[in-house]
């Protein structure tokens, strides 16, 4: 968030605070709907109600819907009735009234949909039979098609008849009678060749069409490489289906972004930071579960060397060091593979590749630091053998961090589990056991 938003923000809490709602209202209409979208999820949920209730008394804020996070969205519409709701999300493109009801409980959704014109329910019904995260279920079916019969001259005059276009709207899709897509009128090309042409003679056929079914994610990578404003959806019959523009793309990017950042935590990106104190509570005991008992299973391996380290108290002071180190490394593989798979990067080609360059750095690491812990452990502890011992240790666990980092995510992935998600958890008791298990494995072969 950049400094004029955090300057619009602290404005519109301090009008709320002073209870200046005349004020607000004026200053929240001539916001941006994210603008105001970020006002509300910055709320609590009393305050949050009252400025909802604000905005619904006027008209042109339901725009801010399609802005807002799923839960603090879900949160706004769930008291009210379907037909409001339908109303209100009447002048939503498709995919931002899909994306809406995609959020809400299947009975509620159902009701909203029932509650709509006939027309916009069966185009919305198109988008939900699509998966939320296809390219399907991002499209906005609302799309300006022509044929290629026609002339450039009906092509304007039909733009003409409109208010306005739709949002980024850089081409026109053209069909064929049985709406099969041909190609693209691109709008630079339509005003710069002669009127009398026809839409056959300047069309573009070498526009690439996206699949309902490909992922959001490869769709995001398509627009990142082409540079795209839009493109059509289309079904494997050449059915042209909607189009997906930039304004979505770039969503889908932030929700990956804050996907991978909140998994490490084992949160929702979605998850409302205002939200109810119990249910936040019960959704984060999972992973603190998980967690749990992870680390229980580090201190069963300890629970091994219980006599080891009654007699040699300095292996309790220098423990900590080998499984932090071997942490921060396989982090660090772990985060570069996970972003090397999201990029696409990462095949079964060229696995063995990253695998051996991997565990080249964890050697090359493990061999200096190594030798800088067992110089600093021999002289703190005059025990020449104990410095040999750590940095053994710390050698053989860089190497097993390089190792996990590198086919954890990828095992995972084969196990439809979210590397992002549980690969930090999996590798930290990776990294901790085989930390603890060879320090003080080697110490009692050694020093015992």
């Amino acid at each position: 968030m950049t400094v004029l938003q955090q300057d619009i923000l602290a404005q519109l809490h301090q009008l709320l605070d002073d209870s200046a709602l005349q004020q607000l209202t004026t200053a929240l209409g001539t916001l941006h709907p994210g603008h105001v979208a970020d006002f509300l999820e910055s709320l609590p949920p009393d305050k949050r109600e009252q400025v909802w209730a604000i905005l619904l008394a006027d008209e042109g804020f339901e725009k801010v819907l399609a802005y807002a996070e799923g839960d603090v969205r879900l949160s706004l519409l769930q008291d009210m009735a379907p037909a409001a709701v339908a109303e209100l999300t009447a002048n939503l493109d498709m995919d931002d009234a899909a994306d809406v009801l995609q959020d809400m409980p299947d009975k509620q959704a159902e009701d909203v949909l029932a509650a709509m014109d006939e027309q916009r329910r069966i185009r919305i019904e198109k988008v939900l039979s699509y998966q939320q995260d296809t390219a399907g279920g991002l499209m906005d079916t609302s799309v300006l098609t022509v044929r290629t019969d026609v002339t450039l001259e009906t092509v304007l005059r039909y733009l003409r008849l409109h208010t306005e276009l739709p949002d980024k709207t850089d081409m026109l899709l053209v069909i064929d009678r049985d709406n099969h897509f041909q190609g693209a009128l691109f709008l630079s090309r339509l005003l710069t060749h002669s009127p009398d042409l026809l839409v056959a003679d300047v069309m573009s056929s070498h526009v690439e069409p996206i699949p309902p079914e490909m992922s959001t994610h490869h769709v995001a990578n398509l627009f990142e490489q082409r540079d795209w404003i839009s493109a059509p959806v289309v079904r494997g019959d050449g059915y042209l289906l909607g189009r997906i523009t930039i304004d979505d793309v770039v969503d889908v990017i932030r929700d990956e972004a804050e996907h991978s950042l909140m998994s490490r935590a084992g949160l929702d990106e979605d998850d409302d930071i205002f939200a109810p104190t119990f249910l936040t509570a019960r959704q984060r005991a999972l992973w603190l579960g998980i967690n749990l008992a992870t680390a229980f299973l580090a201190a069963w391996v300890i629970g091994w060397f219980e006599a080891t380290l009654e007699q040699i108290v300095a292996l309790a002071v220098l423990m900590p060091i080998v499984a932090s180190m071997g942490g921060i490394a396989g982090t660090q593989t772990l985060t570069v593979m996970i972003r090397g798979m999201a990029l696409g990067k990462v095949m079964d080609t060229n696995t063995m590749w990253l695998m051996r360059k991997e565990l080249a750095v964890g050697f090359i690491n493990g061999a200096i630091w190594a030798v800088v812990v067992g110089l600093v452990a021999s002289v703190w502890f005059h025990n020449m053998m104990l410095g040999v011992i750590i940095a053994s240790a710390l050698m053989v666990n860089l190497l097993f961090a390089a190792l996990s980092g590198t086919l954890i995510p990828l095992l995972l992935k084969r196990l439809s589990i979210d590397p992002a998600l549980a690969g930090g958890v999996v590798l930290t008791t990776v990294t901790d056991v085989v930390g603890f298990f060879s320090f003080l494995g080697l110490a009692t072969i050694f020093l015992l």
